[in-house]
């Protein structure tokens, strides 16, 4: 993974994806302009580029077991990363340079801090500045044993909100088949940018050892 490497568990999946999607040859949902009626694509070189070089700036959504561990395997890795969580009370902790999860140093999260590679904002107006965004939001069983996609549900609708070209959006949370191109996509696109055109969606499974 160019995201994350080392000793974090199986966390860094999405951060393995992260650098997947921008290698053109490996995403079979990267298609040629010529395909589109001539509308230039993104530049992925460029985009490759800065994952690879540890230039991107990537955003994690969702600050809880599995997006504050994730996020700190990120910056361990040298990028930059943003954690976004409508939680006051946790950004407050982090600020402080403390963690609020038994097993997040955090010591370590306050050097990220001080370097420049971590931070945490409930402003979701900042959405825009990140290459990519990995959505850790809960999504808890109702009474009939579904998953609850309110969390996903507001999430998108922050996402679309400040959605520019060459993003990539990859959905974590514990969810059915079919949500990312259920759920997700149609609201994206609302603002006229075209997935695997415009910007790039994918869904990487959470996991926690």
């Amino acid at each position: 993974a160019l995201l994350a490497r080392g000793g974090h568990g199986a966390l860094p999946d999405a951060a393995a994806l992260v650098s997947g999607v921008v290698a053109k040859s490996e995403m079979p949902f990267m298609i040629d302009a010529s395909a589109l009626g001539g509308r230039a694509l993104v530049d992925v070189a460029v985009s490759k580029a800065r994952f690879r070089k540890g230039r991107s700036r990537v955003g994690v959504i969702g600050l809880g077991y599995v997006g504050l561990p994730l996020a700190q395997a990120i910056a361990t890795s040298g990028h930059s990363v943003l954690g976004f969580d409508i939680d006051p009370t946790k950004i407050e902790i982090l600020a402080a340079g403390r963690s609020y999860i038994r097993h997040i140093d955090g010591a370590g999260l306050a050097a990220f801090r001080a370097q420049g590679r971590f931070d945490a904002t409930t402003d979701f107006s900042r959405l825009g500045e990140m290459d990519a965004i990995l959505v850790c939001v809960p999504t808890p069983l109702t009474r009939q044993r579904e998953p609850d996609l309110s969390y996903v549900a507001e999430t998108r609708r922050q996402i679309a909100r400040t959605l520019r070209p060459g993003q990539l959006i990859v959905l974590e949370s514990t969810t059915y088949p079919g949500t990312v191109a259920e759920v997700m996509k149609p609201i994206l696109e609302q603002g006229g940018l075209i997935s695997g055109r415009d910007f790039f969606l994918a869904y990487s499974p959470e996991r926690e050892d």
